[in-house]
């Protein structure tokens, strides 16, 4: 007979509605532009099933992903007509797909244009290149007869540091965005990220497409206050230990217990995500206390220190300390890979 699996010894709290208030924020300080969302890499690993709905339903009707086989888990949850592909088609099958499936492609090449066009064509978004030099249509093939015959819905551009709030390079970039929407005919234009929406109203046009912001990142100083903390990454204690003084703990011993201690192990390392940048520097909240790593993380386990916490003990839940930008300080990793590198371990 089956007998029923054990539940996950990981869990990726997610609130939802910070999720849904970060949107509303960035969409209010969109100004006349309307507020999209990016959801590349599962939700910049939050995951598409947990965010979308909360999205939609705060409001949300632009959704991107990076590459076509990420559209059919989003589009489980929204209609085709909502949905861009931001890297364009790879090959015409892909162009074939996205004709299919309703879903379009940003073209950021004239390659890409010809894989659209026989395709069959229809509804596209463009991207062009204003400086960044990665994907993205190069401003003297503006002019091109292929990207004439393109049907625009949206026309976009991507900063290249828009978090550096006073570097020349933005305003250079959003000149060159103005003269691509003189150049191209569209029905919308968007340019800014979660931090380009900071810049104020000229970097706007008409639809915006905030990512890190909407799980919690603050990639500029003005946007702090603003923005709610979305996950915390919660593992469970699975054993309880007492140490005497000068026993080290993990590998290499990189920790010495200094006196006796209570030491407690995590199921959680960087299989996970947890990555070893954590080690000896990170920390997780359990019973109102702070709870520092000990040692070296490892694969699937992390050790920490209980000592202010007696009234924890195996099986007990704890909470990583992972408020996005602080943890960016401690660990050394971006706010970006703290999200993305959160493992398929975690319930969400």
């Amino acid at each position: 007979m089956p007998t029923e699996l054990p539940g996950p010894a990981l869990r990726l709290s997610i609130d939802r509605d910070a999720l849904a208030a970060n949107w509303r924020v960035l969409n209010r300080l969109s100004g006349n532009a309307r507020a999209g969302a990016a959801i590349k890499a599962d939700a910049y690993g939050v995951g598409v099933g947990a965010c979308v709905p909360a999205l939609w339903d705060a409001g949300c009707r632009d959704f991107f992903v990076a590459h076509a086989a990420e559209a059919d888990a989003a589009l489980e949850h929204l209609p085709a007509g909502n949905l861009a592909v931001l890297h364009g088609p790879q090959s015409p099958s892909e162009a074939r797909w996205m004709y299919r499936a309703g879903v379009r492609p940003v073209i950021n090449s004239l390659r890409q244009a010809r894989l659209w066009a026989d395709a069959g064509g229809g509804s596209c978004d463009l991207m062009v290149d204003t400086g960044i030099n990665r994907i993205g249509l190069a401003m003297e093939e503006l002019g091109d007869p292929q990207i004439a015959m393109l049907e625009v819905d949206v026309l976009h551009s991507h900063l290249i540091a828009a978090e550096e709030q006073d570097n020349s390079v933005n305003q250079l970039q959003r000149h060159r965005w103005q003269d691509a929407r003189q150049a191209i005919a569209h029905r919308r234009a968007a340019l800014a990220n979660s931090a380009g929406i900071a810049l104020g109203p000229a970097f706007h046009g008409d639809l915006t497409r905030p990512g890190l912001a909407l799980y919690g990142g603050i990639p500029c100083a003005s946007l702090a206050g603003e923005i709610r903390q979305v996950v915390r990454p919660e593992a469970q204690l699975m054993q309880v230990r007492e140490i005497e003084a000068g026993e080290g703990v993990g590998y290499n011993s990189t920790f010495v217990a200094p006196t006796a201690m209570r030491i407690g192990v995590l199921g959680i390392g960087y299989a996970d995500g947890y990555l070893r940048s954590w080690s000896g520097k990170g920390a997780f909240l359990g019973g109102g206390r702070r709870l520092p790593v000990l040692g070296r993380v490892s694969m699937d386990m992390t050790v920490v220190d209980l000592g202010d916490a007696p009234e924890l003990g195996e099986g007990d839940w704890v909470a990583a300390d992972y408020a996005l930008p602080e943890a960016a300080t401690v660990s050394g990793l971006s706010q970006y890979e703290l999200l993305t590198s959160l493992g398929q371990r975690f319930a969400r």
